[in-house]
C-alpha cells in the first residue's frame, strides 16, 4: 500500500490558522482509522488527533478546542484544521493510516 502524503504546512504567526491535508490510498480507506501525530525537535512523536472509520474523534488535551480532524472518504483525504496556533505547536506533523502507514511529514512553524 502506498504511504499517505501530507501537505499544507508552513510558517504562521501565533494565533493564526493552517489546514493540513493527508491524501491516502487503498480501496478500503473508508474502513481505516486515520490520525495526525507530531514530533517537535528533541521530543517524542505524539498523537494529536484521531478519527475512526465511523467519524468518532479524539484529541490530545493540548489541542482540544483548537484543532479539528475530519475526513472525506470520497477523496480519500483527512484534514487537520488548526486554529489559534501557538509556538508550542511547532513540529513536523505526520499522517498515520490504520496504525500502519506513515507519511513523510509536513513542517508547521508557529513564530512571529
Amino acid at each position: 500500500q502506498v504511504q499517505p502524503v501530507e501537505s499544507g504546512g508552513g510558517l504562521v504567526q501565533p494565533g493564526g490558522s493552517l489546514r493540513l491535508s493527508c491524501a491516502a490510498s487503498g480501496s478500503m480507506f473508508r474502513f481505516d482509522a486515520m490520525a495526525w501525530y507530531r514530533q517537535a525537535p528533541g521530543k517524542q512523536r505524539e498523537l494529536v488527533a484521531r478519527i475512526s472509520n465511523d467519524g468518532r474523534t479524539n484529541y490530545a488535551d493540548s489541542v482540544k478546542g483548537r484543532f479539528t480532524i475530519s475526513r472525506d472518504n470520497a477523496k480519500k483525504t483527512v484534514y487537520l484544521q488548526m486554529n489559534s496556533l501557538k509556538p508550542e505547536d511547532t513540529a513536523v506533523y505526520y499522517c498515520n493510516q490504520n496504525f500502519v502507514l506513515w507519511g513523510q511529514g509536513t513542517q508547521v512553524t508557529v513564530s512571529s
